[in-house]
């Protein structure tokens, strides 16, 4: 999908490691949430309270879910992170994202 129509858009921005990441949120009549960010290259460590399922958007990065293996993970691809967990991304190149709370 390569918009989304009658959202809600938080102005305040969310962001996370000085700056390396941030993103917009989105909420949805329906009661569900998204973000849509970038993040910068670096490395960084994000805890779950809710499944996430992550799309790239453009970039590219490397991912491990937990203490799981690494995998790259580039635009046009996705990972999903279970509730309760963690996920480190090193991000390779500036990352567009779209972040689905489940």
């Amino acid at each position: 999908m390569a918009e989304f129509k009658g959202v809600t858009v938080v102005k305040k921005a969310n962001m996370f490691f000085g700056g390396g990441v941030t993103s917009r949120t989105l909420l949805f009549a329906d009661g569900s949430k998204k973000t849509l960010g970038i993040a910068q290259p670096g490395e960084y460590t994000f805890n779950t309270q809710v499944p996430e399922f992550m799309e790239i958007l453009s970039g590219e990065t490397d991912v491990q879910i937990g203490d799981g293996e690494w995998r790259m993970v580039q635009g046009g691809e996705s990972f999903q992170v279970p509730a309760g967990s963690s996920f480190t991304m090193r991000v390779r190149t500036v990352v567009d994202y779209c972040c689905s709370f489940l």
